[in-house]
């Protein structure tokens, strides 16, 4: 029986919650209120707690290692949004 949970870890550590966010970042949505309403009921997560752990997420060097092209994407907006304060 497979089964997935947020343990499921991939050839480089990262657990399945970590991945899915990942793949839904690669995603493009029509506008905010799509991509809100797809992290609460695919991955069954408040916006605010989905944007905790990608943040947390951008930081781990296992993420970069999975998938460096929406890591380093995310980091340069993360990166200039901040500068912009």
């Amino acid at each position: 029986m497979d089964q997935h949970t947020d343990d499921d870890t991939d050839g480089r550590g990262l657990g399945r919650r970590e991945r899915d966010i990942l793949a839904l970042e690669r995603r493009g949505f029509p506008g905010p209120g799509a991509k809100e309403r797809a992290v609460r009921e695919e991955l069954g997560l408040a916006p605010v707690r989905y944007y905790q752990l990608l943040n947390a997420l951008l930081d781990d060097p296992r993420a970069l290692a999975h998938d460096p092209v929406t890591v380093n994407r995310l980091r340069r907006i993360r990166d200039r949004r901040r500068s912009e304060r």
